[in-house]
């Protein structure tokens, strides 16, 4: 079963240029969104993209650039569509994303809870999930922020998709080597990594490794750093990819 994958956006979260790291995967006629970040809603638009094509929407973690715009699109959703979308979110994030991100500005009398709005799929870490026939999702708790979870995914065992993850060598190797996936990562261009992977620290990978490596999540100075990646490439924004 081919996917492909489309970058909604590939920029860092404070990148300007480029939209929000964010992404469209598709199997068959079936398309699942990457999280849904403040910008996911103009992205959508300026590709043409319907609401109605959105199958679904699977959350990483819970920063504004990975799920600011879920407001928009179940409010549009509700009152355009008069349907609810299907959020597949790690179950250990659900209850955050209502009284932390959502609660505030969408609770009503008659909608007191992220079901309210949402078809909620709640996913188990760990555990291999059957979004469609055609999309497998592992969920992999990574490290990002101290204390915050946050999950990176595999898609069929061919794509690794490492949301916003701190460098972890041995994953990426083991990800490449011995379960034969590309790997999508996020990359801070410049040091310190205390939260994301950064170009200095990706160069250290294997160079076999580095060579199924695409990066995203990039700031706003990339150009800057072409040719410097070692054997690693630049994820480009709106451009598809099978695989």
């Amino acid at each position: 079963m081919h996917l492909k994958i489309q970058m909604l956006g590939t920029g860092s979260a404070f990148a300007k240029n480029y939209f929000n790291n964010n992404a469209l995967l598709t199997a068959e006629s079936f398309t699942l969104m990457l999280d849904c970040g403040i910008t996911a809603p103009a992205a959508l638009h300026k590709l043409g993209v319907p609401l109605a094509a959105l199958d679904g929407i699977l959350i990483s973690h819970l920063h504004g650039d990975h799920v600011g715009g879920l407001e928009e699109i179940a409010f549009r959703m509700k009152f355009e569509l008069q349907r609810k979308p299907v959020l597949y979110i790690p179950e250990p994030l659900a209850e955050t994303l209502w009284n932390h991100t959502l609660k505030g500005t969408m609770q009503t009398e008659e909608a007191q809870s992220l079901d309210a709005y949402f078809d909620v799929h709640r996913l188990e870490e760990g555990s291999v999930h059957s979004i469609h026939p055609g999309i497998q999702v592992e969920l992999i708790r990574t490290e990002h922020i101290k204390g915050r979870n946050s999950y990176s995914f595999v898609f069929n065992d061919k794509l690794f998709y490492s949301a916003d993850m701190r460098f972890t060598p041995q994953l990426v190797t083991d990800m490449v080597r011995n379960r034969g996936c590309v790997v999508f990562h996020d990359c801070q261009l410049h040091p310190p990594g205390a939260v994301h992977a950064t170009l200095d620290e990706l160069l250290t990978l294997p160079e076999d490794v580095q060579r199924s490596v695409y990066l995203m999540h990039y700031g706003d100075d990339r150009d800057d750093f072409a040719g410097r990646t070692g054997a690693m490439t630049f994820v480009e924004q709106h451009k598809e990819y099978e695989f």
